[in-house]
């Protein structure tokens, strides 16, 4: 579904992405590891159309991203998904609206219609009628990552992408929205992105994953390859050795 090709960005002289090369198969999960500041959420960005590289590719279901623009870009877009790492709910809004909020913007379904898919999503996610009211202030953290969540997939994406999906959460909660991912994929069967450096946890949900280190793939491959892989670097990062984190 997503093929990245020589992908390369730079920032005021510094390069972040330099040759990323990465395939991503229809209807699996795969995951993106690295230690903070490595450039996951820029490649990230990059594939839902957020950057353009300074040079490469990015394939998605045979469309090259950096030849689309304007209304082909936003009805391309229309297939993905995106659960932000601060959740990115509208403060003014409630639970209901904030999640119907996509429908409302790109739809004419009417609103019976729209709230039985809202509701639907919330039960989903394990989240009762009585929440649909509260603003997200009124949340606890990994409520407000449920309701986002719901949101991402109150259109039914093809395409689904985690940027850091549980961080600040603490360990019950962030098995609970990795349980929540695992079960939303495997009900649609949607092809996934998930950036994250919450290890192992992760590594539950990942049909493959793939490492980042100082702008290129250093690493790639079903989860057991990646944690019995034996470069010292992908060791050391999955054993959150201080040394390396603060290379």
């Amino acid at each position: 579904m997503i093929k990245i090709i020589n992908l390369v960005k730079s920032f005021n002289g510094q390069k972040v992405l330099d040759g990323i090369n990465l395939t991503m198969p229809t209807g699996q999960i795969t995951l993106v590891i690295g230690k903070s500041g490595v450039g996951k959420s820029v490649l990230l960005k990059h594939i839902v159309g957020l950057l353009k590289p300074d040079s490469g590719q990015i394939i998605i279901d045979g469309q090259d991203m950096s030849r689309l623009g304007g209304r082909d870009l936003r009805e391309f877009k229309r297939r993905f998904g995106v659960l932000f790492q601060g959740g990115a709910l509208f403060d003014s809004l409630n639970v209901f609206e904030n999640i119907a909020f996509p429908l409302r913007e790109k739809t004419r379904l009417p609103e019976a219609e729209i709230a039985q898919r809202v509701r639907f999503r919330l039960a989903q996610m394990n989240l009762t009628s009585e929440v649909e009211t509260k603003l997200p202030d009124e949340l606890s953290g990994g409520m407000k990552k449920r309701v986002a969540l719901a949101r991402a997939m109150i259109q039914e994406p093809e395409i689904m992408f985690f940027d850091e999906p549980v961080t600040g959460l603490d360990p019950p909660m962030a098995n609970t929205v990795f349980h929540l991912i695992s079960k939303t994929h495997q009900e649609s069967g949607y092809t996934a992105l998930v950036v994250s450096h919450d290890l192992p946890e992760v590594f539950q949900v990942a049909d493959q994953v793939a490492m980042l280190h100082k702008g290129r793939i250093i690493a790639a491959g079903a989860p057991e390859e990646i944690q019995n892989h034996p470069d010292p670097v992908v060791q050391s990062f999955i054993r959150g050795e201080v040394d390396f984190l603060e290379a």
